[in-house]
């Protein structure tokens, strides 16, 4: 580690996954099941602390076990973006995206929310440099640091973002409700009484964002699968579009796992890989003048093609 990376580690670094998973709100379970998704996203957060440079940052992510290797691209996000914020001529994150980050760029937008809301920055404020698809990622990347870190306000009290449009709000609840699914430890009932609470109209998009956390990072087995079903009725649509595109996004990184399989099974009635395909045929000739985002548009795609 440079000289440089040792400070900014001392200065921006987190200095325990566990602590946070102990704060008040938090199922005994979040731990003893994701541990290692906590720490594979430390590692790729203080690896672009310590030696951004794309050689040394790529080998030390590219070293985490490869179910986990999304996590570890999430967090080297994350701190790829908190020094741009700092040094904004090194442009570390553009590069990044551009070369190795490119296979993991869902995971990678979604650590850029994070950093975003570390900065209390406003995502939808730095979309004109980002992917015109993805770059609404970073909504749901906000939603989830809030949902995490933030649990009193987000979570009990239910607070929304002034600063997000009407698009903003629907992906940042996407990662609140991925937050629910990994602090609530896959617990079902609790995660479904923490939905159940927020004001209706916004339990599609909490929704969607347990089904991609569910087949994205796992924690449950298919009765608990199935479970959710039942938890959300009405839903499903939402549920499959989450899944689905936790399997493309694993799909794209080559870091494919039986529990993504198993989800897309439950939430999208068929197996992972033709559950990506739907996600990949679908942003297909996505128009690039529209009035809503090309990502709703997206999304609202997935979901009529899995309901075929």
């Amino acid at each position: 580690m440079t000289t440089a990376g040792a400070v900014r580690r001392r200065l921006f670094g987190i200095p325990s996954a566990r602590a946070v998973f102990s704060r008040p709100g938090f199922a005994p379970q979040a731990w003893e099941r994701f541990a290692p998704v906590a720490r594979s996203l430390m590692e790729g957060y203080h690896a672009a602390l310590e030696d951004p440079r794309l050689p040394a940052l790529t080998a030390r992510l590219d070293a985490v076990e490869p179910s986990l290797t999304g996590f570890a691209y999430e967090g080297a996000g994350m701190g790829l973006a908190a020094l741009d914020a700092v040094s904004p001529r090194k442009r570390r994150l553009d590069a990044f995206v551009a070369g190795p980050g490119a296979p993991h760029i869902y995971p990678v937008y979604v650590g850029v929310g994070l950093a975003y809301a570390r900065l209390r920055r406003a995502p939808e404020d730095r979309l004109a440099g980002l992917d015109p698809l993805l770059g609404w990622v970073t909504a749901d990347g906000y939603g989830f640091h809030e949902a995490f870190f933030r649990r009193r306000r987000c979570v009990e009290r239910h607070a929304v973002p002034a600063r997000l449009s009407a698009p903003g709000r629907r992906y940042f609840d996407q990662g609140v409700g991925r937050a629910l699914w990994f602090s609530g430890g896959a617990q079902v009932d609790l995660v479904a009484r923490l939905v159940a609470g927020f004001p209706p109209a916004r339990h599609a998009d909490l929704w969607s964002g347990v089904g991609l956390a569910s087949a994205y990072g796992g924690g449950a087995d298919e009765d608990a699968l199935r479970s959710v079903l039942t938890h959300a009725p009405g839903h499903r649509r939402r549920l499959a579009r989450g899944a689905a595109t936790a399997a493309w996004g694993r799909r794209t990184a080559g870091n494919e796992t039986e529990h993504t399989d198993l989800a897309c099974r439950v939430f999208c009635g068929r197996g992972s890989g033709d559950a990506a395909a739907v996600v990949a045929e679908a942003a297909r000739d996505l128009p690039v003048i529209s009035v809503e985002p090309a990502y709703e548009i997206w999304r609202r795609r997935i979901e009529e093609a899995l309901a075929v």
